[in-house]
């Protein structure tokens, strides 16, 4: 779906906001603090009905406000698409087309979405979760019954951790039997999402490599950071349990998980492991290069996105500009994938950058140029 039209009702700092975006490059600059990062909220809302912040609900609606309504007209094989959220504490209310939704993943196939904000350097830089979430967001992405494997075992793992909780440290011959239950529905869900995960390394692997390069032209290859070595990015899915299969792994980590209460591996432990020309880009990259990488991984994915769906997402680039040096941020503005991208920034765009749209706000007023 692409997007034409915005509407926001008492969307955090936005008490009303009617906004027209390109098919193309729509660009919009302010001052921080203006509520840039606000408008791209409400559009990866629209697709996901989760904040890419890790916001609440009840964060988003306007201070005052009983509710908030996001809306987007758009459209998707030529046909028109009209997406409506309405923001309440503790619940959203979503729409498409006039018909109310009943689930998530009703909503996944209407609108999709690549963001890439400040906060994404976590990738490289916090633990193996942020990772394993970003391998997860581009399955769902990519099929909407992945959403229903994780939530299987989520629900396993929960289950399992309170009886192991239960067990208060030893296990009688009541609660084995259980334990046997969830070991099973465990060992199958978690099986089929980490050999989801796996495929999608591999296919991925090769496409971080090429965005890699294309965003560090210029100073890459060969760099000064790197020591005039060609850079190389590896990426490796490592299962908490090794490379046998999960159930017996279970059985083997028993004892362990019962005296400490908690299942020691599985998918929920495992670890995507991103170097660069061999070594840990979260301990031995400079903050540039994990900067590129993360910008690579997102941009990766976006890329597979739109080569299995047919159908490039909604890219959108909060403040990138102010992330990356000047070869870097020029590099990507001139390597920007097609489709439809919405790009803010705190500094003016490069003179060789030109948007189809372009506006700039000031004192929370959206002027079109």
């Amino acid at each position: 779906m692409q997007i034409q039209r915005l509407w926001l009702t008492n969307f955090r700092s936005y008490p009303e906001l009617e906004l027209d975006l390109d098919l193309g490059l729509t660009a919009l600059v302010a001052d921080n603090g203006q509520g840039k990062t606000n408008l791209l909220e409400a559009l990866g809302l629209l697709a996901t009905l989760k904040s890419f912040r890790g916001s609440p609900v009840e964060s988003m609606v306007a201070k005052g406000a009983e509710s908030a309504v996001v809306r987007a007209e758009g459209l998707r094989d030529d046909r028109e698409v009209l997406i409506e959220l309405e923001l309440r504490k503790g619940r959203t209310r979503a729409q498409v087309n006039r018909q109310r939704l009943k689930r998530t993943k009703d909503l996944l196939g209407a609108l999709r979405v690549t963001v890439f904000a400040p906060d994404d350097l976590r990738l490289l830089k916090d633990g193996p979760g942020e990772r394993r979430g970003y391998l997860d967001e581009v399955l769902v992405a990519l099929s909407a019954n992945t959403e229903a494997t994780i939530a299987e075992f989520e629900r396993a793992l929960k289950q399992r951790n309170a009886l192991l909780r239960q067990a208060g440290g030893r296990l009688d011959d009541a609660t084995e039997p259980t334990l046997d239950v969830w070991d099973a529905r465990l060992a199958e869900a978690g099986e089929r999402l980490v050999a989801r995960r796996r495929d999608l390394v591999e296919r991925l692997r090769p496409i971080v490599q090429e965005s890699y390069e294309t965003l560090a032209v210029g100073s890459s290859p060969p760099t000064a950071e790197s020591g005039g070595v060609q850079q190389v990015v590896g990426l490796q899915y490592q299962a908490s349990w090794g490379d046998g299969e999960l159930a017996p792994a279970l059985i083997d980590a028993r004892k362990t998980d019962v005296r400490r209460g908690v299942t020691t591996v599985g998918p929920h432990r495992d670890e995507v492991v991103v170097t660069l020309n061999g070594l840990s880009s979260r301990t031995e990259a400079s903050q540039g290069e994990q900067r590129t990488l993360a910008l690579a991984l997102r941009l990766a994915g976006h890329r597979l996105l739109t080569e299995v769906l047919a159908e490039p997402p909604l890219l959108l680039l909060d403040d990138v500009l102010s992330e990356l040096d000047t070869a870097r941020a020029d590099a990507l503005l001139r390597n920007l994938p097609p489709g439809q991208t919405v790009i803010t920034s705190a500094t003016e765009l490069p003179e060789t950058v030109k948007p189809d749209r372009l506006f700039r706000m000031t004192d929370g007023v959206l002027r079109a140029m």
